[in-house]
């Protein structure tokens, strides 16, 4: 089965010019089929602030109301988005740009309202995985932001992990998928000041482990939770690893069931 390596990128990484070209830089050298997935939620703050928009946020998560979502929509899907794009075509890599409303590729429900009301926040409910792999055998490298739509006309804000977690499993069926999620650390450490620490391999039993003598905690933990269900349904490997050299096969850290 033909390899397909998808690439989700934190905001930071995107929203800095210079780290933004080491990134394309990184990319661009993939081989193979690939797909991109970015965040952008430090843009989407700012630009908020300056239309006098009060970004809330709950257990790291934004809160998506009305105008909330017209700046996530322009940021996401316009603004980082097409600065990807266009740094990728000068590096002779044929991208196109795509929400999850673009060629309905992924279709979300609206999250129902609970203790805590996320506004258009959305929970993906389908992928149309034939339509992303038409875009690959052309050619193209598909580079998503996570933003989806409800079928009725309404945009909807997604996790960016959850985004890349969720294509990934859909195109496991055509595809030995390779997951790779890059952030600012060098992969899951055992302590977070000494690079050094980076713990080469997690399997589900170690996991539960580091979860218990608190080495990973917090934000890591969706992120693994995330990774660990990718593998059972069918992703080949995830990797967690700098956004720095994430082309490396040997670098950061390898989940494996």
């Amino acid at each position: 089965m033909e390899e397909l390596s998808i690439i989700k990128v934190g905001g930071k990484v995107v929203e800095e010019a210079e780290s933004l070209k080491k990134l394309l830089d990184e990319f661009s050298g993939v081989a193979g089929k690939k797909i991109l997935v970015h965040g952008g939620g430090r843009s989407a703050t700012a630009l908020a602030a300056k239309l006098g928009i009060e970004t809330k946020m709950v257990d790291g998560r934004r809160i998506t109301d009305a105008p909330m979502l017209e700046v996530v929509t322009m940021v996401y899907g316009g603004l980082v988005n097409k600065n990807i794009v266009a740094g990728l075509q000068a590096r002779k890599v044929n991208a196109i740009g795509l929400t999850g409303a673009d060629m309905n590729v992924v279709v979300s429900d609206k999250r129902a309202k609970g203790n805590i009301d996320y506004g258009f926040v959305g929970d993906i409910r389908a992928v149309d995985a034939n339509a992303l792999d038409s875009l690959l055998s052309a050619g193209t490298i598909p580079v998503i932001a996570p933003l989806s739509h409800d079928g009725k006309g309404s945009m909807l804000n997604i996790n960016a992990d959850t985004m890349a977690s969720t294509v990934a499993v859909a195109l496991a069926s055509k595809y030995k998928v390779n997951l790779v999620f890059c952030f600012e650390l060098p992969g899951v450490m055992k302590d977070v000041n000494d690079p050094s620490s980076v713990i080469n391999e997690i399997t589900p039993s170690e996991y539960e482990k580091l979860k218990q003598d608190g080495v990973i905690e917090g934000g890591m933990i969706p992120k693994l939770d995330n990774s660990f269900e990718a593998l059972r349904k069918g992703v080949s490997l995830v990797r967690i690893t700098s956004a720095n050299d994430f082309s490396r096969g040997d670098c950061g850290t390898a989940l494996r069931l």
